[in-house]
């Protein structure tokens, strides 16, 4: 994603790549030199670039996010993984720089995302299944992606139970049931999460709901990493000069539309 990142900002106009950082040497990328991320909080001191972009893991993450707050330099984060300690340390450096994280930075996921909500509100009581599939080196397991899509089903569905709780049906969720194994005939209210690894997919999410005789599927499939990295600049085109707090990529798309 960083090659991506650097190659995509090559092609746009007014977008200069004042540094780049990695743990281990890769040497240069797109004639960019990527230095020893050991040394990031002096680069920020002194090339003062105006957002950082993240793609790297939850541990050197967090890193780099408390370096940036330190610089006062805003910061686009698409790492996804992190632990409980990980997320409230990203959340304690949005009270002193912008931090805007995202778990995908395709416009195709947020319009998935905000169709979803809408299938689950209007078909109440249908059984709901979300799979997830991505290049076998990736680590997490479901995709950041997923487990966001997975918040969006639970909040859809809690909202329409919440309207319908003074009828009869009972659409209280039975749980999230990540892939099946043995006897495990389906509860009501279920919602089955899948995570596949295979090949070199970029990335694809499904939502399927089925019931009451029919099956609406709705699918995001990404054929290359350039999409993310063109949405990560996005994001920090969007996030440079804002004031301290935390966003999101649907603050982003809003804000443009």
């Amino acid at each position: 994603m960083g090659r991506e990142v650097i190659r995509a900002a090559g092609g746009r106009d007014g977008v200069t790549v004042a540094l780049a950082v990695n743990r281990s040497d890769v040497g240069a990328v797109e004639g960019v030199e990527v230095e020893d991320a050991t040394d990031l909080p002096g680069l920020l001191a002194a090339r003062e670039p105006d957002v950082l972009v993240d793609f790297t893991g939850p541990e050197s993450s967090v890193e780099y996010v408390a370096a940036c707050a330190e610089a006062g330099v805003p910061v686009v984060v698409g790492t996804t993984g992190f632990d409980d300690a990980g997320a409230a340390a990203l959340r304690d450096a949005s009270e002193d720089i912008p931090v805007l994280v995202a778990a995908n930075f395709a416009r195709g996921v947020a319009a998935l995302r905000r169709a979803v909500r809408e299938a689950v509100a209007a078909l109440p009581g249908y059984d709901i299944e979300l799979t997830e599939t991505h290049h076998n080196g990736k680590r997490d397991a479901p995709s950041g992606t997923a487990k966001s899509i997975l918040d969006d089903v639970v909040e859809a569905r809690e909202s329409a139970a919440a309207r319908e709780r003074a009828g009869d049906r009972d659409d209280d969720a039975a749980g999230v049931v990540h892939g099946r194994e043995g006897e495990q005939p389906r509860r009501r209210g279920e919602i089955g999460v899948h995570a596949r690894r295979a090949g070199d997919v970029t990335g694809e999410h499904e939502v399927l709901l089925a019931g009451n005789h029919e099956l609406l599927s709705l699918t995001h499939r990404a054929e290359s990493r350039g999409v993310f990295a063109e949405g990560a600049l996005d994001a920090a085109a969007w996030v440079a000069g804002r004031e301290a707090g935390r966003y999101d990529f649907f603050d982003v798309i809003g804000d443009s539309t």
